[in-house]
């Protein structure tokens, strides 16, 4: 809160999701959003990194990692090399041996329980080196954006207990996945969900205006579900991570899918699958459902769906289809000149939105403009 007038303070980001609860109840459309967050992570053995006015680096290693598949012994050096090493992309998933790290995101689990987290599941994921994924049973709003700040703190630290380091950064390894948090979100209101219905996938429309608004709005919400410049080395076509700004029931490319595990209304939700661990859950869950918000006050039609492979369409049919920033840089654009459904209610303020832009401008997209990057060597260093 503000040390003089008392009042909560403005920028407090728990108090921004707080204020987001709260304008959900005034609009009388629904009483509750329900959150399911899929945080993704790398747990590496080793990380190094440095920067100064003449050099730059930065080497992880992992034991698990398929460029270590040629190594004489393990990375500790007393014991031999095993391999069963997952190689790039073909780590979704394996079970032991090939997965070295069950026991370590089981007893992460296990102290994520005696916080009084839910969790659903674990498994390794897509890539090399100890890419894993932690799910959370869906919560409240605020509730779960704190569990969210829980659940970073404790893999960080079971981590560091077995002499081991984790990264929720979005893109630390080339020519593999990269981490996300593809979110699971809905509307309640009287203990009855309002996003089941007979509209596309089982849906009903006020779904669709929702998913419609998220969709409109997606380019400056990537400010804050994406708001690092490393995020976007993250969403690139082709990988895991979805660049198109479209929905669909099976289409794991799509910005928005429609989960269809179970035929039960009280399981209808949408993914949102562009945001990426590296956001603050507070400010993103608020700006996600405010935007939902705004595609159902505004009865924001999303289009048809597009249920074919997007990477295969014809480039008639690619050229219909919006996509995500391909920087930080532009996202922040999008974010200045489009962020008046995020000040509605008073839950995200001015000075929240201009102090955002400036702190990611000139504290991180210049900072990493300005300095040289070591493949620029490799590209330019005998012109």
């Amino acid at each position: 809160m503000d040390p003089i007038t008392r009042e909560n303070y403005s920028r407090d980001p728990r108090n921004v999701a707080q204020k987001a609860e709260k304008f959900l109840k005034q609009t009388k459309i629904g009483d509750v959003s329900y959150w399911g967050p899929e945080a993704e992570f790398f747990i590496f053995d080793s990380a190094r990194y440095d920067q100064d006015s003449h050099s730059g680096s930065y080497f992880i290693d992992s034991d698990e990692g398929i460029w270590n598949a040629g190594k004489e012994g393990d990375l500790s050096g007393k014991g031999p090399n095993l391999g069963n090493k997952p190689r790039h992309k073909e780590g979704y998933f394996p079970v032991p041996p090939m997965d070295t790290q069950q026991d370590i995101r089981s007893e992460m689990v296990l102290e994520m329980q005696k916080m009084g987290i839910m969790v659903e599941k674990q498994h390794h994921e897509v890539a090399t080196a100890g890419q894993a994924e932690i799910d959370m049973r869906y919560d409240s709003l605020t509730n779960m954006a704190d569990k969210m700040m829980m659940y970073k703190y404790i893999i960080k630290n079971v981590a560091r207990r077995h002499g081991k380091v984790v990264t929720l950064m979005p893109k630390p390894l080339f020519a593999d996945n990269g981490s996300g948090m593809h979110t699971h979100q809905s509307i309640w209101k009287e203990g009855k969900p309002l996003f089941a219905g007979k509209e596309y996938a089982g849906t009903s429309q006020l779904c669709l205006w929702y998913i419609g608004g998220v969709l409109k709005h997606a380019p400056a919400l990537a400010a804050i579900t994406n708001p690092t410049t490393n995020s976007y080395k993250r969403l690139t076509p082709g990988f895991e991570a979805p660049v198109n700004l479209a929905y669909s029931s099976r289409n794991r490319s799509a910005g928005i899918r429609i989960p269809m595990y179970t035929p039960n209304p009280k399981a209808k939700r949408i993914e949102v699958r562009f945001p990426d661990p590296a956001t603050n859950p507070y400010y993103a869950f608020a700006a996600m459902l405010m935007a939902g918000l705004d595609g159902i006050e505004n009865k924001i039609d999303p289009g048809p769906p597009v249920d074919k492979d997007m990477y295969d369409l014809e480039p008639h049919e690619a050229a219909k289809i919006k996509q995500m920033p391909a920087s930080l840089e532009e996202s922040l654009r999008n974010l200045e000149n489009d962020h008046a459904f995020l000040l509605k209610g008073n839950v995200f303020t001015e000075d929240v939105i201009e102090t955002w832009l400036n702190y990611k401008r000139e504290k991180e997209v210049d900072q990493v403009r300005i300095r040289p990057h070591p493949y620029e060597f490799f590209l330019y260093f005998d012109v």
